[in-house]
């Protein structure tokens, strides 16, 4: 249990020291803007290009795979967005980001690093597949669903266009396009500039860890919405258990690749859920209380995935 917590608190540390910061030092959140530009479009978009690229292509290609991870996201959205309508009563936009919720995790921010911290270079390619795949689902039923909400655009060539655009522009889905060709035309880096994708690459997570603490910092909590717990408990529970029986149904696949599927499926809401909120005037407190709640209570839940994966208590034939 030792060597689980000096894996996992370095990690919950960071956002707690991002935590403590964004209450007692009183900067304007918009001081935040650049560093999550530099997350967004130039560490993480390096992390995920490095991944791919040095992943053998003939380990990517795994439809199988690929198929269960998605189906275990798509039915943690699916469930949650029913629990938004009925338990809050929420409009199909405010819905649509609960579902966001409890199907999108941390997968940027915690989830290469961790994946790779508790089950070694074996966990790359699984984990950046698992984060091409949900992103292009969640980054395409929830614009869609949200333009189909919105009365001054209803029509579903507009939606599918702002869809096919998101995803197009999107630089995380990109840069692992992108290291996936470079994987499958066999292209060597050179040695500058690979340098210097890993100094950026190394900078991803404990940048990613800080700003969201910080950010779950800056947010108000002043009451917890009747569907906020029943969507964490959807995202650190039913999630993962989606993604295991899934690995057992569709599988049988090795052990590293459906024990990462389990872990990054454990992962908290990311932090995306509540910008994604933001920009669309809905559901914005609901998000934070979500995001900040769900964080905390994966200190225990995500710690339990890594400690049975550690000790051997999560097997897959």
């Amino acid at each position: 249990m030792v060597d689980i917590l000096n894996l996992a608190l370095p990690y919950f540390g960071l956002i707690f020291v991002g935590f403590a910061c964004g209450k007692v030092k009183s900067l304007p959140e918009s001081g935040l803007a650049w560093m999550n530009f530099f997350l967004l479009y130039v560490s993480l978009p390096a992390l995920l290009f490095a991944i791919m690229s040095k992943t053998p292509f003939s380990e990517l290609n795994n439809p199988p795979f690929l198929v269960a991870t998605t189906l275990s996201t798509v039915a943690a959205f699916t469930l949650a967005l029913v629990v938004g309508k009925v338990l809050g009563g929420l409009t199909l936009r405010e819905a649509t980001l609960a579902g966001l919720s409890g199907g999108y995790g941390n997968i940027g921010y915690m989830g290469p690093g961790l994946a790779l911290a508790v089950l070694g270079p074996k966990a790359s390619a699984p984990a950046a597949l698992i984060f091409c795949c949900d992103s292009i689902f969640l980054f395409t039923i929830v614009p869609l669903l949200i333009e189909l909400s919105d009365r001054d655009h209803p029509s579903i060539v507009h939606a599918f266009g702002v869809v096919l655009k998101q995803i197009v522009l999107n630089p995380l889905i990109m840069s692992a396009c992108f290291g996936a060709a470079f994987a499958s035309l066999h292209i060597e880096m050179p040695v500058a500039l690979d340098r210097t994708i890993t100094f950026l690459q190394n900078a991803a997570a404990p940048t990613a860890l800080f700003v969201l603490g910080v950010t779950v910092a800056l947010r108000p909590f002043d009451r917890v919405p009747w569907e906020v717990p029943g969507v964490i408990a959807i995202k650190l529970l039913i999630h993962p258990l989606a993604a295991f029986g899934l690995m057992l149904a569709l599988g049988p696949f090795a052990q590293p690749w459906a024990a990462t599927a389990v872990l990054m499926a454990s992962l908290p809401p990311a932090l995306n859920v509540f910008v994604i909120a933001r920009q669309n005037d809905a559901w914005i407190e609901s998000a934070s209380v979500a995001v900040l709640l769900g964080t905390f209570a994966s200190v225990v839940t995500l710690t339990s995935v890594m400690w049975a994966i550690q000790t051997g208590r999560l097997a897959f034939p």
